[in-house]
């Protein structure tokens, strides 16, 4: 590659922070792989999606996205429109630098920003697909968002709340582990029933269920191993009425992959799935580890909507 069209969005908050020595030595990394790049700092929340939307709009060739989970979440709502319809943009390029990492695991990419950066000059493009969310906010308003990596509901959503409150101060493994530890102690399971291409997959309480594009969740649990994200297919998890000490008990699987067949582990694919909440308190949603609102819920796959540089 040697075009000069790439667009670096930058979140500084991600991860433990991001200082000005980190930018210009990565500056230094796209000069050495004789790239020429324009940087985009984002100033508040959101801010990732617009400056995801004007790089699109310049006609750049690639974006890369310096942050997390939640970054990449922020920059992929370019890639659909109001309505939720794919809007075709330039191919991602994740150069890892956020808390939890997850979607970087799924395709088994480094931490390394040296190989990071080289990829933008020397890999290719591998197609991907979007989940698109319609939910309700927590105002109660009906809402649309994108997703790259893993939708969630129950306990995950009450965990992302505690960690985005912490400061993520722990890093990504432990911030997710302590905030999970803290959230069983407040949770309590709650009865949700999902349909999966118009078929009833599960009716029950849970203490979580995923809808997933990419394998991990959660500062790295491997919670869909199965996953592919451009197989134009979801996979399903939920981990049904299990109590605390069985939560505990299946943790160490689940960061192993282990889970799958257990008792009350329910697993299946499909491409739309809807989630309807059985009580009257709300159901909290997880989206790459973001925390938009509450059930119900429709997903719908965009197959091949983006373009991953890797």
């Amino acid at each position: 590659m040697t075009t000069s069209t790439v667009r670096v969005i930058v979140n500084p908050r991600a991860g433990r922070g991001i200082r000005d020595e980190d930018l210009l030595a990565l500056r230094a990394r796209f000069v050495a792989q004789g790239l020429k790049a324009e940087f985009m700092i984002t100033a508040a929340p959101g801010h990732a999606a617009e400056l995801a939307r004007i790089a699109r709009d310049a006609g750049a060739e690639v974006i890369a996205v310096v942050g997390g989970d939640g970054t990449m979440n922020e920059v992929v709502q370019a890639y659909i429109d109001d309505e939720g319809r794919p809007v075709a943009g330039p191919a991602l390029a994740v150069l890892p630098a956020g808390t939890g990492g997850d979607f970087r695991r799924t395709l088994g990419l480094s931490k390394n920003l040296d190989e990071a950066v080289g990829r933008i000059r020397y890999g290719a493009d591998h197609q991907a697909d979007l989940g698109v969310l319609r939910f309700k906010n927590d105002e109660g308003a009906d809402a649309c968002r994108a997703f790259l990596n893993v939708t969630s509901f129950g306990l995950g959503g009450l965990v992302d709340r505690i960690v985005n409150k912490s400061g993520k101060r722990f890093g990504g493994t432990a911030s997710f582990f302590l905030a999970t530890a803290q959230g069983l102690a407040e949770y309590r399971n709650q009865p949700i029933r999902i349909r999966v291409d118009g078929e009833l997959f599960f009716e029950g309480r849970v203490v979580n269920a995923a809808v997933c594009n990419g394998r991990y969740f959660g500062g790295g649990m491997c919670i869909a191993p199965m996953a592919d994200p451009g197989d134009g297919r979801f996979e399903v998890v939920a981990l049904g009425d299990l109590s605390v000490p069985e939560v505990l008990a299946f943790t160490g699987s689940i960061y192993q992959g282990a889970h799958l067949g257990k008792d009350r582990v329910h697993v299946t694919h499909g491409a739309v799935i809807e989630v309807e909440p059985l009580c009257p308190e709300p159901v909290l949603i997880d989206c790459d580890g973001e925390a938009p609102g509450r059930l119900p819920a429709k997903i719908t796959l965009l197959h091949h909507a983006v373009k991953l540089r890797h």
